[in-house]
Order: structure tokens, then sequence, then C-alpha cells
């Protein structure tokens, strides 16, 4: 007999299937936990309101359909108990936790009479105006500082991928990405695109399945080192060696590109010279990769054209090294005339929010409303001028250090979305430095342990509840519109900037004409309107777009100093910096502090991501902690036995600073002498081990990858 209608209408509500009879609607919008060059497309399926479901976008050329773990968890996160659903006023002190509802008009007059009274007693640069996570209100927010007259913007950034943006900067003048559908060799460097950027991982898979060849760098075991031909298993903070080393088989062996060298570069003379000093039995006492090993990877990506390296957004600058170990790495790129080539490391500039896919925008003159010159000098530019000669922001890291010393000027006062205190080095020095200031604004999701730090705290949106412009590399564009309506009284966060431009900066005509006409001026030179947008919901491809050509140094130059690629930095010169790629060990290495390393005589590397964390956003999320529980620190089977340790076994993890208590995970992911341990973790902050002026000299960068520590068994 045929199935009744209530039974059928049960069984697709069950099934979740879509239609007019279960009351179930797909719409479409995007994923936007984890970084700006992934961002899934996603399937919301829609119920009374309420995502019931999610699936990956099938027809979205990125992510065809996939989603990861986190993504997959979305419901989890979007309806999770800790959302904040009211704007919340702080009562008591700071350490009080304990707030009390207040309506959005009364917390949006608050915070414009704090900050305008601050600007009119110290001055606009006595506000700093951060964004973390997420990235898709930064050039709104940045505007806004800018308007308000503040050169302090500044962002998460100070720790990510711009410390690599600066070193290829200092080379070339701009950054290239490896096109990797077209090259024969990758370098891969430091990443681990299989748990950080799942969505391009699969091309990874097929380029290595039609025979291109992997040279794998980095002291960690990965998902890729099982496809790579070669992986240089180098000590942590010994890139730079390393790539020194590798250019010393090239130039001697006459393996260089001799025509680039000789026309579009500076200094390679000296270069030349100081690369004798990593003849490969050197480098492998510095690094620890054999010297056979060495020569081999060095004549395989210089002798297989076209070559192209791809590296992590940070790894190779989370050293005291960092930002010279990223310039000699990156200087094999243009030795071997691999640089803006097909198939090698290719210019396409960011279109829209850090995505390159040939579309032209004003994002930047968007951004900075008002010029660096008539605004006061940004935190950390006397101490990093080469930073902010090179990363259009201030340095976020010096934050805690300018706040107690008020040197060179007060820092009263933190408008924040999405601050984290954990991302600092001595993570505890940070979160004392915002109790001292005057006034702290925090916008968030969740109740962090910073928002409980601020004086007032806003509720934003997930992305399923905003609209938002997103590109991505395959030239596709979505602009999106929310498939929920925002849990209580979350707001977007560019709304929450407009509303408060609209009483810091109403001179500011741009932005009191509101958000899609903003984006409308951005997107004026590629011809695009959000209305046009709006009538692809899914997103679609974008037509006629004019990708730049390779090779556009011989038309227009590098945007160096010199005009060309500088192997000796003419910026780092004037700076009094050595304008070379020197190799200098970390700042506490067993080579560099050996006395230090009796006592810790362990490598610890902090940082490595895990498929289903983002640093400390996902953690609450039930379906992912359950999958990764505890804090744990891998080590070796051989440095545990050493110290009776056994599987699961509680321990100490200690530097000369701080010890924090973990598991521990025995793994040969890890070689002997290493200890490696995902940060971020509650009640197991790894960023307290380290002191808080453990940075590299010329970014601020934080030394996270390369310490000394000691792991003892504990109850």
């Amino acid at each position: 007999m045929p199935s009744s209608p209530d039974l059928s209408l049960d069984r697709m509500s069950k099934g979740k299937i879509p239609g007019k009879e279960s009351g179930i609607e797909v719409r479409k919008t995007i994923c936007s936990i984890c970084n700006p060059l992934s961002h899934c497309g996603i399937d919301s399926y829609v119920r009374h309101g309420v995502v019931i479901k999610v699936e990956g976008t099938k027809e979205n050329p990125h992510n065809e359909g996939t989603i990861c773990s986190k993504g997959a968890a979305s419901r989890q996160y979007i309806y999770h108990p800790d959302r904040i659903r009211t704007a919340l006023i702080k009562k008591g002190d700071r350490d009080s936790g304990q707030f009390e509802p207040i309506s959005w008009e009364e917390a949006l007059d608050i915070i414009a009479n704090r900050l305008l009274g601050i600007k009119v007693e110290t001055g606009p640069e006595s506000v700093a105006f951060y964004a973390g996570y997420p990235k898709w209100m930064r050039p709104f927010l940045k505007r806004l500082a800018h308007s308000f007259g503040s050169p302090n913007y500044c962002s998460e950034s100070s720790t990510c991928s711009a410390g690599a943006l600066m070193a290829s900067k200092l080379n070339y003048g701009v950054a290239g990405r490896p096109e990797i559908e077209k090259s024969r060799c990758l370098l891969v460097w430091s990443t681990n695109p299989f748990y950080s950027n799942t969505s391009p991982a699969r091309k990874l898979l097929e380029v290595v399945e039609r025979g291109v060849r992997i040279i794998e760098v980095g002291p960690l075991i990965t998902p890729l080192t099982a496809h790579a031909h070669i992986h240089l298993r180098i000590r942590p903070g010994t890139s730079g060696a390393l790539a020194l080393g590798m250019a010393h088989v090239i130039i001697e062996e006459g393996l260089f590109d001799k025509d680039f060298v000789r026309d579009w570069t500076v200094g390679f003379e000296e270069y030349r010279v100081y690369v004798r000093e990593f003849p490969s039995h050197v480098t492998e006492q510095i690094t620890g990769v054999s010297a056979a090993l060495i020569k081999e990877a060095a004549r395989l990506y210089a002798t297989t054209k076209p070559a192209g390296m791809l590296n992590g957004p940070n790894a190779t600058v989370h050293h005291t090294n960092g930002i010279q170990n990223h310039r000699a790495l990156t200087a094999l790129i243009g030795l071997t005339g691999n640089f803006d080539t097909e198939g090698g490391n290719y210019v396409n500039p960011p279109s829209y929010l850090y995505v390159p896919n040939g579309v032209v925008t004003r994002q930047h003159q968007f951004e900075q409303s008002r010029p660096w010159e008539e605004m006061p000098p940004r935190i950390g530019q006397d101490l990093y001028p080469a930073w902010c000669q090179l990363i259009p922001e201030a340095q976020a890291i010096h934050l805690p250090s300018q706040i107690r010393t008020r040197s060179p000027y007060p820092v009263r006062a933190i408008l924040a979305f999405g601050m984290n205190h954990r991302m600092w080095p001595g993570s505890d020095s940070m979160r004392e430095g915002l109790k001292m200031l005057d006034f702290l604004v925090d916008v968030d999701l969740f109740m962090t342990d910073t928002a409980r730090l601020a004086d007032l705290v806003l509720p934003a949106c997930s992305s399923f509840e905003r609209s938002e412009l997103k590109f991505y590399p395959e030239q596709y564009a979505i602009w999106t519109s929310p498939v929920i309506e925002p849990l209580g009284d979350s707001r977007p966060d560019i709304d929450i900037i407009l509303d408060l431009a609209a009483r810091l900066a109403p001179d500011d005509l741009l932005l009191q004409k509101g958000y899609e006409d903003c984006m409308d001026w951005i997107l004026g030179p590629a011809h695009l309107k959000v209305a046009d947008l709006k009538r692809y919901p899914g997103g679609y491809e974008l037509k006629d777009i004019r990708m730049p050509p390779y090779r556009k140094y011989e038309k227009s130059g590098f945007s160096t100093p010199s005009g060309k690629m500088e192997f000796t930095s003419l910026i780092l010169k004037q700076a009094g910096l050595d304008p070379l790629p020197r190799y200098q060990e970390p700042r506490l290495s067993p080579r560099s502090a050996p006395d230090l390393a009796r006592e810790f005589p362990l490598i610890l590397t902090t940082g490595a991501r895990l498929p289903m964390y983002v640093h400390s956003r996902t953690f609450r999320v039930p379906w992912l902690r359950s999958l990764h529980p505890d804090p744990t620190v891998d080590i070796n089977p051989v440095d545990a036995e050493e110290r009776g340790i056994s599987p699961g076994d509680w321990v100490a993890l200690s530097t000369s600073r701080a010890s924090i208590r973990v598991r521990a995970n025995l793994t040969e992911i890890v070689p002997p002498g290493t200890i490696n341990i995902y940060h971020g973790y509650p009640g197991a902050d790894v960023n307290q081990l380290i002191e808080p002026d453990y940075v590299d000299p010329i970014s601020g960068y934080p030394g996270f990858k390369s310490l000394l520590c000691e792991v003892r068994k504990t109850t």
C-alpha cells in the first residue's frame, strides 16, 4: 500500500529533505570560521528560521561540495550557549566578570563619549582599533580608525601572514604565490595545507598524481610527507641556514638563472660571498639535514622548471630570526628564475580581503582615509621602522609594552573586534596590560576570556546571519544574504562600525552612506555593484577577467627602492639593519644558549594546526572538542623513554618563564629533541611560557616556534 501523506512528510522531515511539504529551504552562504583563502560555500538547510543541516555547496568551485570538520560543526558553533545575544556593560572591576544588559543606543553612546573624550584629552592616537577574527570587517574598521584620527589600527596580522609578506617585500616589493597546477616541482616550506587550508590541499594531491616533484621542508611529519620525494627535516628556527645552504649549491654549480640575476637584481656578489659560508657539511651541522639531501633538493628545485615555492603564512617568521629566515628562502625563487613566471611564484595582487582573482578594487584607497603623514607615529614605529614602512598598520605585539610605559604616548583605550589576549607572547602580560586601560570594548560572538575583561561587550553575528562579499581565486564571487535572523540582539560587525562612525567620524561622508554604497565604491574599478551580485545568491563565475601578465617587472621594474630584486635590502640598510639575509641562531637554542639548554634541553615549537581547531575559536564546539579533548604535547618516544613518560601521562611542560600541565602524546611526528604543542587550549596556554620580548627585532614577531623547554612527568 502507498505511504500515507503524514508518513511521507515525517520521513521527509527526518531526512531533512527540502520542499514545500517539509518546510525546509536550502539557502546559500559561506563558512568563515577559518582563514579567508578558504571560506567554503555552504548549503544551509533552514526550517522555521533555524539551521538544521549544513552541506558544502557543490557548484562553488573552491570547495566543490566538500567541508571540513569545522564547517560540518557549524550548527553547534552558531547555536552554542556561549553566544552573546545582547550588549553588556561591566559591573565591578575588570576582574569581576559581572555584566548586565544594556541597550544598543546606550552602549554606542557610551563608547562614543569615552573615545571622543580621550581624543580631546590625549589625542586620537591614544585609542587603538584592533581586528582579530573574523577578517571581513577589516577595511571598515581601518577606515574608521583613520577617519577618527588614530594611526593605531592593528590586527592579528601582527603575528600572522604580514611577517612573511614583509620579508617578500624586502626582496621583491611584492609577494608571489605558486601556480600549483602549472608547476613541475613544488618546494613546500613549513606549511600543512591538509590541516590549515583544506580546499587547495586537494590540488596538491592532483598534481602529485600528475608527477609533480614535491620537496617538503619542516621539522614535523605532515600528511604531505608521504607524498614528498624529499623531506628536509630541519631543526626548528634554521630555515634561513637551509636556504643559504641550498643557494650555495645552486650558485657554485652554476644552476642559477644568470640572465635574471644579471639584469634584475642588486647585491648578488655580496650574497654570493656570504653563502660560501654555508657549504653542505656546515649547513648539515646547523639544520640537522644531511648534506646529501641538501644537495639533492637544491639541484631538483633549480633544474626542474617551472618550480613553485609554497610556504606557510607564518611558520618561518615565528622565530627571533624570522624575517631574515624568510628573506633567505624566498631569495631562492629569484635566484632560480621562478619569480612571476608561469608555474613559478606568480604575482597576482589580492583583489579583496587577501584573495587574488584578477579583479581590481579600491580596497586600499578605501581603508586609508587619511595619509600617514597627517597622523602621529604608530605603535611600534620607533622599534620596528621597517615594519611600518612595509605593512600599513601598527605592530600590535608592542601594545602591552606601550600601555605600561605610556611612551612615546599613552594608549588608553582599545576598540576591539574578536580580540584574544592569548595571541601575545607572555599572554598573561597582555592580560594585565588590558586591565590597565581606561576603557576597553570587545565585539565577539562568545564571552571569551578577553571579553570578560572589557567594560562593554557587544554581540556580533556569524556568517550565517550577515551579508558579505567573498571572492575566490577561481574567478568566482558571492554576495551572501543572511540565511537566518541574527540571534538575539546581535549585529554584523560592519553595522556596528558604521553606527560608531556616525558618532566618531561624522565627516567621513563615504562611511555615512552605508555598507552597500561603500562596497559599490570599492568595487568601482571592476564595474561591479552589490545590486548585481545579489541576483546570484549562490554566487557566480566572473566573466572577462584579465589576469595580470607574467614577468611584470620587465615593464615596470620591482617596487623596491632599487627597482630590482634586492639580495641586499636598502630598506634594512637605511634602518641600520643587516641588508643581507644573514642567518643567526634563534635567541634560545642549544647552540645560542648552551647553559640554559642544560636545564631545558628540548626545543619547543608551537602553533602547528590541528584540523578541527582554528586558534581558540572552536574549542567550545562539542563535536570538535571530542576529537581532541585534552591539551597534549607531542614528544618523540626516544625523549619520552629517557624521562619515564608513557602515552597519556600528565606532564609539566616548562620553560625558564613558566610551566603548564598537559598530556603526553608519544609520536614520531616530531623528531627527537623537539617538542610540539598546539596553542590556545583552555587551561594550558602555551604562550604563557614565552617571554613578552622574545621577538624578531625587525618585525616584532614572536618566536613561537623555537625556544628551549623541558618535559617532566607529573600527577
